[in-house]
């Protein structure tokens, strides 16, 4: 059995003789706790909510909170938690953005009082998506949900950004799916400054690459949720009708086709 305390994304540093930070990783996906069934034991994930509720427990002195995130982003219910315990926290909190801040992981750097990326960083903001099964109630009410989930990260850009940003252009932006650089997010009051160096963007390409994967799936379940629903609200047709065509899946896009941000990086 791992020892949970063996490796974590926390550690306290002594940064001044009167000042306390505690510095916090993102890196990777942020996801909640699992439960392995056959050895009845808590799987401990590092960026789930319940490890930085553990840290931030540990070091209530904590004057300074360095959190660093470089994250195409991951489980919406534990960055919304994460997002509000640091939120909350007295201490004054500096987020760095190692290279990329994608989807819930661009929400929770919005905790940050200071907001610092290099030139070369990304953040890229969204709709949310999940997977959804089962009746017609149920599906209506997992789009009501999403909706709900969306407005609860607005609400946290639009917190950092001031009069910097409105909700009718945000909105835009989460359906535009939009990649953000430094500059447009320094421009936006999405982050404060920038680092004095570059970020390494030397694995750039394939964290891209799944970020894109997983957007790509979250956009076919989407589209597969709004089809069920148009078909749950059409009215039914006539016995001697023909029957309401299946709508037809899109073709995928041709191996040659690459992901325009993909491209500046070779």
């Amino acid at each position: 059995m791992k020892d949970p305390k063996q490796k974590r994304m926390w550690k306290l540093k002594q940064r001044a003789e009167d000042a306390k930070t505690l510095e916090l990783y993102i890196y990777g996906d942020v996801e909640g706790d699992g439960y392995d069934w056959w050895a009845g034991e808590t799987i401990r994930s590092e960026t789930s909510a319940n490890a930085f509720r553990d840290a931030l427990a540990e070091h209530p002195d904590a004057t300074e909170i360095a959190v660093y995130i470089n994250s195409y982003g991951g489980s919406v219910f534990e960055g919304t938690a994460i997002y509000n315990q640091l939120k909350r926290h007295s201490a004054h909190k500096t987020v760095y953005v190692d290279g990329f801040a994608c989807s819930i992981a661009s929400v929770i750097a919005m905790a940050g009082d200071t907001v610092v990326m290099p030139h070369n960083a990304l953040m890229m903001i969204h709709n949310m998506g999940m997977a959804v099964w089962g009746n017609a109630a149920e599906l209506r009410k997992a789009a009501d949900d999403l909706d709900t989930i969306n407005q609860a990260g607005m609400a946290a850009y639009l917190s950092k950004a001031g009069d910097k940003l409105d909700a009718e252009t945000l909105r835009e932006m989460y359906d535009a799916e939009t990649w953000l650089t430094a500059e447009q997010c320094i421009e936006l009051g999405l982050a404060d400054q920038y680092a004095e160096k570059d970020a390494d963007m030397s694995g750039a390409a394939a964290i891209l690459q799944k970020a894109n994967l997983t957007l790509e799936q979250h956009l076919s379940v989407q589209k597969s949720l709004s089809a069920q629903l148009r078909q749950l609200s059409e009215s039914a047709p006539a016995a001697k009708s023909e029957p309401v065509p299946v709508p037809k899946r899109e073709p995928a896009p041709a191996p040659e086709q690459k992901n325009r941000i993909m491209s500046l990086f070779g």
